[in-house]
């Protein structure tokens, strides 16, 4: 989020989830404090290739979850995932845990953005557009939100071919 969005833009402010302090709990804490005071405006997520939304995996997330933020167990297909895109070199540095926003808080949000790139999304963007709402696809929940947007490209569009697109003739 520092890379791609905030460091291109002119916010007034942007809370980030601080990973590396070494203590889950504390961030989470500090986190769900933040959220407190400055209500989420603008949730820009993704989805992942197991359908998980932030780090609520399947089938373990709940759509229903009371806290506003807390520390989940990662799944080895969410962890395999975070080396797949370049934010560890291997499994074993991914951390087992996590700090993440819960959906309910997530869905809080006046808006949601979900951007979602890339052939290995395609069946999870597939299940979360036509599964039934819930855990084994955590996010088939952006379909109960009034103002969410889902960007695709072709590769990661349901039914879409994977090959590049030709240049016109």
């Amino acid at each position: 989020m520092r890379e791609r969005v905030a460091s291109r833009l002119r916010l007034k402010e942007f809370h980030y989830l601080e990973g590396d302090t070494g203590d889950a709990d504390a961030e989470a804490h500090r986190y769900e404090a933040l959220l407190r005071a400055h209500p989420l405006d603008l949730c820009c997520c993704g989805i992942g290739e197991n359908g998980h939304l932030a780090f609520n995996d399947p089938p373990v997330a709940d759509l229903a979850d009371p806290l506003p933020v807390k520390v989940v167990t990662l799944d080895s297909v969410c962890r395999r995932q975070q080396v797949d895109d370049g934010a560890f070199a291997i499994v074993a540095e991914v951390p087992p845990r996590a700090v993440t926003l819960t959906i309910p808080r997530l869905l809080d949000a006046d808006r949601l953005f979900c951007v979602v790139p890339g052939a290995a999304k395609r069946e999870a963007v597939r299940r979360a557009l036509t599964d039934p709402i819930g855990a084994a696809c955590p996010a088939t929940a952006l379909r109960t939100h009034p103002r969410c947007v889902l960007y695709l490209d072709r590769e990661s569009a349901p039914g879409a071919a994977a090959t590049p697109e030709q240049p016109p003739s």
